[in-house]
C-alpha cells in the first residue's frame, strides 16, 4: 500500500505543480531578458571605468613619486654645491623641512661617504628607541650619527613634539653604517636618482622603498640623499582610490610579487633584514590568483572571467619605462558592483512576481486542501493500519460526502485489523498486509522450537481464590509471558486456560530460534519473581510456572476449515514440548529443555542434565536438561558460583548414570543432596536409585 502512494501522484501537489509549471517559466523568462540586457550595459560601463581608472592610477602613482623625487634631487643638488652643509647637524632642520612637504615621506636623510648620517623622521611613541620608549608626546626626531676614529660612532636622538619643541634626547654607540644599506649602494651604482627594491628600514623597523640620489664634489661621491616611503603608504593610496566597493587593486613588481594592495593586508615577510614579497598567486584569497591566471599574454587590455559563479572584470597595466621600475597595476572588480542598480530593479520585479505567485499558490492550496487534506489523512491512517502501529486514530469528519463514507469504511477496517491481530500472530498479519496475500489452508514443514508453559497447582488455586482475583493474577502472568515472547521475536500460538503455547521460527525465519526461546523462558522466570514478590508481600500465594521447550521439524501453516482456520504448528515435536512441560512435576524443575534445544543453543545456556527418558512410540532415549541460566543477555540471568557447581556435580552423577554405574551415580547424587539438600533433581534421582533394583531400573517414559 505504501508503494501505491510512492508510484502515483498526489492530488494537492499535482494541482500546485501544474500551476507552477504553467506560470513560473513565463515570469522568469521576462526577468531573464531584463537581466541579460542590463548586464551588457553594466559590463560595457565597467570596462570603460577600469580602463580610465588604470590610466589615472598610473599617472597618480607617478605624481606620487615625482614630488618626492624632486625633493630628493634638490637635497642632492645642495650637497653637490655645499658639500660641508650635510657634515653639520644644522642640516637636520633642512631635512625636516623636506619631510613636512609630503605626508607620504616618513623619513628624510643623508648618508655621507665617511659614514656620517643625518636624518629627520617620524616617531611611533609605542616603539622603543635605543632600548626605551621615547618621551610622552614625541612626534618627530632629529637624528645624527658621528663617526669617531678608533671607536664606534655615536648615534644621537633629539625627540620633538608636534610643534618641534624639544622633549628629550638619547645617545649610544651604534654599528649602523649608511654606506652598507641598499639605498646607498643602489644610488652609488646607478649614479643617478633611483627607486630601490623593497627593503627593511633599519632606523624605523618598517618595510618600503627608498628614493635616493647621489651627490658629488669634484667628481668624487660625497654622499646620498634619500627619502623613505612605506608599503603601507602605497596600500593606503590604493585603498583610498577604488572605482567600486568590491574592487581590489594591486601594485606588482616585474615578477608578479605584491608591492601594495588596496586591502591593506600584509603581503611580505621580513627576517634578518631581508624582505620576501608574496606572489599574487600565493595570497590567502584565491580571487587574485584566478584573475592573474586569466590575464592576456600578448597585450594589455581588460579581460573578464568567472569565479565561484561571480563575474569579474580585470586589467593588468605596466607603468611607463621612465618611472624607473617595471611595476604593474592590477585591478579586479566584480561586475555586480556595476549591476547592483539593475539587480535591485530585477529583485523588485522578481519579488513582486514571487509574491503574486505565492498568493495564487496559497489560494489554490487552500481550495485544494478542502479535498486533499482529508484524503491524505486517510492515506496516513491506512499506512498505520498496515504497519500495525499505535492506537486507533481519531475519526475523520469531512463535509464532502464521498470522503466521509470512505473515512467510516477505513475506521471499520482499522478496528477489524487490530481485532484480527489480537487473535492471529502479529507477524502473520503484517506478512499478509505487506504481501497482499489471502489466507488459504495449508502448511509446510520447518524446523522450529516449540514452547509450552503452565501454572503449578492451578486447579487447587482456582478453588481457593475468588474468580476476579484469580483472573487478575492469571492475566498478569500471561502478560509476563507475552512480553517475554515478543521481546525474543516469538509467536504466541494460543492460550490454553492457564497455559501458553508459542513457537519460534515462523512466520519469520530465525536462525537462533532455540536460543531465543530459552532466553524468553528465563525472562518469564525473572518476571514471575517480581510478581510473586508483590503477591507474597500482600499475603497471597505465589504462582509457579513450569516450562517445556523442544526443537523439531513440524508442520506450520493455516490449519482448519475455510470458515475458520488457525495459524499453528502440528507434529510429534509439539507433543514432546507439551510433555516436557509436564515432566517438570516429576523432577521438581521449572524449565525443562530437550537435547535438540541443547544442541541448537547450548553454547550460551547454562543447563544441567536431568535424566534420559523415553517417548512412547520411539526406541531411543531422549536426554532432558534443566535450564538454570544464560550468558550474555544480562547479569540477572548469569548463574552464580553455587549454581555452576551444582551443574558440575549433576553432570558427574549423570555421567555415571549413563555409564550404568548405578552405585557411583547413587553416591554422587547423595553427595549433591548433602551439599544441596533442597535440590529436587538430586533428591528424586537418589530415591529412585536407592529404592529400585539397579538391574531393573528403566527410564522414565514421557506419555503422549
Amino acid at each position: 500500500m505504501t508503494s501505491l502512494f510512492a508510484k502515483n501522484l498526489r492530488l494537492r501537489p499535482s494541482i500546485l505543480t501544474l500551476f507552477v509549471l504553467l506560470t513560473v517559466p513565463v515570469f522568469f523568462a521576462i526577468v531573464a531578458v531584463n537581466y541579460v540586457s542590463n548586464e551588457k550595459i553594466a559590463r560595457d560601463n565597467a570596462g570603460e571605468l577600469i580602463g580610465r581608472f588604470s590610466t589615472e592610477a598610473i599617472e597618480n602613482i607617478q605624481h606620487l613619486f615625482d614630488p618626492i623625487k624632486s625633493l630628493v634631487r634638490s637635497a642632492a643638488a645642495l650637497g653637490s654645491e655645499q658639500p660641508e652643509f650635510f657634515e653639520e647637524n644644522r642640516s637636520v632642520k633642512y631635512l625636516f623641512s623636506i619631510l613636512q612637504h609630503s605626508d607620504r615621506i616618513i623619513s628624510m636623510y643623508v648618508g655621507l661617504s665617511d659614514g656620517a648620517f643625518r636624518q629627520a623622521r617620524q616617531i611611533d611613541p609605542a616603539v622603543e628607541i635605543q632600548g626605551k620608549l621615547p618621551p610622552v608626546g614625541t612626534r618627530w626626531a632629529d637624528r645624527w650619527i658621528t663617526p669617531r676614529s678608533g671607536s664606534a660612532p655615536l648615534d644621537h636622538y633629539l625627540f620633538l613634539d608636534k610643534d618641534r619643541r624639544e622633549l628629550g634626547s638619547s645617545e649610544q654607540t651604534t654599528s649602523y653604517d649608511p654606506r652598507a644599506r641598499l639605498w646607498y649602494r643602489t644610488a652609488q651604482q646607478t649614479g643617478e636618482l633611483s627607486v630601490s627594491d623593497v627593503d627593511v628600514f633599519a632606523t624605523l623597523g618598517l618595510v618600503g622603498f627608498t628614493v635616493g640620489a647621489p651627490f658629488y664634489a669634484d667628481g668624487v661621491l660625497r654622499g646620498v640623499a634619500a627619502a623613505d616611503i612605506t608599503l603601507d603608504g602605497m596600500s593606503n593610496y590604493l585603498a583610498e582610490r577604488k572605482i567600486s566597493p568590491g574592487t581590489q587593486s594591486y601594485i606588482l613588481d616585474h615578477q608578479g610579487r605584491v608591492i601594495a594592495n588596496s586591502e591593506r593586508t600584509k603581503t611580505y615577510t621580513s627576517q634578518n633584514g631581508k624582505v620576501e614579497l608574496q606572489h599574487i598567486t600565493s595570497l590567502g584569497d584565491d580571487l587574485p590568483a584566478i584573475a592573474f591566471s586569466f590575464r592576456p599574454r600578448d597585450n594589455e587590455h581588460t579581460f573578464s572571467f568567472v569565479h565561484h559563479g561571480e563575474h569579474y572584470i580585470a586589467s593588468l597595466t605596466t607603468l611607463p619605462s621612465d618611472f624607473g621600475k617595471k611595476w604593474q597595476l592590477f585591478v579586479i572588480t566584480p561586475l555586480a558592483d556595476f549591476t547592483s542598480a539593475f539587480d535591485e530593479q530585477n529583485k523588485r520585479l522578481a519579488l513582486f512576481g514571487v509574491i503574486a505567485i505565492l498568493l495564487q499558490i496559497c489560494i489554490i492550496y487552500f481550495l485544494s486542501s478542502v479535498v486533499s487534506t482529508p484524503l491524505e489523512r486517510l492515506a496516513l491512517k491506512v499506512t498505520k493500519i498496515q504497519d500495525l502501529e499505535g492506537d486507533n486514530l481519531p475519526p475523520l469528519k469531512s463535509p464532502i460526502r464521498e470522503v466521509a463514507v470512505l473515512a467510516r469504511a477505513i475506521d471499520t477496517l482499522d478496528s477489524a485489523v487490530k481485532s484480527f491481530a489480537a487473535f492471529v500472530p502479529v507477524g502473520l498479519v503484517r506478512q499478509l498486509l505487506d504481501s497482499d496475500q489471502k489466507l488459504v489452508l495449508g502448511g509446510h514443514s520447518r524446523f522450529l522450537t516449540i514452547f509450552f508453559s503452565d501454572l503449578e497447582a492451578f486447579s487447587t488455586m482456582s478453588e481457593e481464590v475468588p474468580s476476579q482475583e484469580l483472573l487478575a493474577r492469571v492475566s498478569a502472568y500471561l502478560g509476563v509471558v507475552t512480553h517475554a515472547v515478543n521481546m525474543e521475536h516469538g509467536t504466541i500460538d494460543k492460550f490454553i486456560g492457564d497455559g501458553v503455547m508459542a513457537f519460534w521460527g515462523a512466520p519469520a525465519l530465525l536462525e537462533d530460534h532455540a536460543q531465543r526461546s530459552c532466553f524468553a523462558a528465563l525472562r518469564i522466570r525473572e518476571g514471575m519473581k517480581e510478581l510473586n514478590a508483590g503477591w507474597e508481600a500482600a499475603g497471597k500465594k505465589p504462582l509457579n510456572v513450569r516450562i517445556g521447550i523442544h526443537s523439531d521439524a513440524v508442520l506450520v501453516g493455516n490449519i482448519g476449515s475455510k470458515e475458520r482456520m488457525s495459524y499453528t504448528v502440528m507434529g510429534d515435536g509439539v507433543n514432546i514440548a507439551a510433555r516436557l512441560e509436564g515432566i517438570n512435576k516429576e523432577y521438581g524443575t521449572r524449565i525443562c529443555v530437550s537435547h535438540a534445544v541443547f544442541k541448537e543453543a547450548g553454547e550460551r545456556l547454562c543447563v544441567r542434565p536431568v535424566d534420559d527418558v523415553t517417548v512412547k512410540g520411539r526406541r531411543s532415549k531422549v536426554p532432558i536438561y534443566e535450564l538454570v541460566g544464560a550468558y550474555g543477555i544480562g547479569p540477572e540471568f548469569e548463574p552464580d558460583e553455587a549454581t555452576v557447581r551444582l551443574c558440575k556435580l549433576t553432570r558427574a552423577a549423570y555421567t555415571a548414570l549413563v555409564a550404568e554405574d548405578y552405585a557411583l551415580a547413587l553416591a554422587r547424587y547423595q553427595e549433591i543432596v548433602a551439599e544441596y539438600p533442597e535440590d529436587p533433581v538430586a533428591s528424586t534421582m537418589a530415591k529412585r536409585l536407592a529404592t529400585i533394583d539397579p538391574s531393573r531400573l528403566v527410564p522414565l517414559q514421557i506419555s503422549r
